[in-house]
C-alpha cells in the first residue's frame, strides 16, 4: 500500500472582528467556514496548513474569529501557519495555541519533509531573510524530499501583485539550487490557483499558488478586485516515491 500524505492548504482569510464583515461584498467568515466544511469531508487530509493574511482589519477579534471556525467546523486534523503581511506574528502565537493549531514550522514524515517559511517584512512585500535561510538550512535532511510553504509568491504572477512579491528572489533561488531534494513551493498571498515554474539552473520546480478562502483577485484588474469566483483551497499528495501532485476545490 502506498503511504500518501495530503496535506490542505487555506490562505488569505482576511477576517474582520465582526463575522458579518464583508470584504469587497464578501462574507469572508461564511467563506471560510465553507471551506474548512469542505475540508472536514475529506477524510484523506491529514494536515491543514493555513499560509497567512488571517486579518483584514488588525483586530484581535479576527484572530478570535479564525480560531472560532476551526471549532464550529469540528476540525481535529493538525493545523500548522505562517504570517501573511497583514498578520501580526505575536497575535498569531498567541490566538493559535491550543489544538488543533501547532506551532512548530516543520512537518516530518518517513519521506518528506513540509517546510513552512517566514517571509512576512516591514512591507506588504516578502523577504527570505538570512535568519529564515539558517533555520531552512539546518532543518532539511537530504535524504528526504522538501514541500516549501510561504506567505509571499518567489517568482512573478503576472499581475498588480507582483508588486508586493518577494523582494530578493534571487537569494531564493540560490537558496532552492541548494537543495536539489526540494520537490515544490506552495504560497498564498496572490489569491488565484495557479502553477508557475521556477527556472533555477538545473532543473525547473512548480510554485504552486493557493486560492483564498476570502476573495480571488481579477489578473485583469490593476487594483484589488474580485474576480467573483468562490472561495477554495489546495491540496497536495506527497507519496512514498518522492512525487507531488497538487489540485485545487472551490466551494
Amino acid at each position: 500500500m502506498v503511504n500518501n500524505v495530503v496535506i490542505a492548504q487555506i490562505s488569505d482569510s482576511h477576517l474582520f472582528a465582526d463575522c458579518d464583515g464583508l470584504h469587497h461584498q464578501a462574507n469572508v467568515y461564511q467563506n471560510l467556514v465553507n471551506v474548512l466544511t469542505d475540508i472536514k469531508k475529506q477524510s484523506m487530509i491529514d494536515v491543514i496548513v493555513f499560509t497567512g493574511d488571517l486579518t483584514q482589519d488588525h483586530s484581535d477579534e479576527s484572530y478570535q474569529l479564525f480560531v472560532k471556525a476551526f471549532q464550529v467546523c469540528g476540525i481535529t486534523k493538525p493545523v500548522y501557519f505562517v504570517a501573511g503581511n497583514h498578520d501580526e506574528p505575536a497575535l498569531l502565537s498567541h490566538y493559535l495555541s491550543q489544538a488543533p493549531f501547532k506551532q512548530d514550522k516543520i512537518i516530518e514524515t518517513a519521506h518528506w519533509q513540509v517546510v513552512l517559511l517566514e517571509s512576512k517584512s516591514a512591507t506588504p512585500a516578502g523577504v527570505f531573510s538570512k535568519a529564515q535561510a539558517n533555520i531552512a538550512q539546518s532543518k532539511i535532511k537530504p535524504m528526504k524530499s522538501q514541500l516549501l510553504l510561504m506567505h509571499h509568491h518567489a517568482v512573478d504572477a503576472g499581475f498588480f501583485i507582483d508588486q508586493h512579491g518577494l523582494e530578493n528572489k534571487a537569494d531564493f533561488q540560490q537558496f532552492l539550487n541548494q537543495h536539489r531534494t526540494i520537490k515544490a513551493i506552495g504560497c498564498g498571498h496572490i489569491h488565484q490557483a495557479l502553477t508557475l515554474p521556477v527556472l533555477l539552473s538545473e532543473r525547473t520546480i512548480n510554485l504552486y499558488t493557493c486560492p483564498a478562502t476570502s476573495i480571488q483577485f481579477d489578473m485583469n484588474s490593476t487594483t484589488v478586485k474580485s474576480n467573483g469566483q468562490p472561495p477554495g483551497y489546495r491540496i497536495y499528495t506527497l507519496a512514498e516515491n518522492q512525487e507531488v501532485t497538487s489540485k485545487v476545490v472551490f466551494v
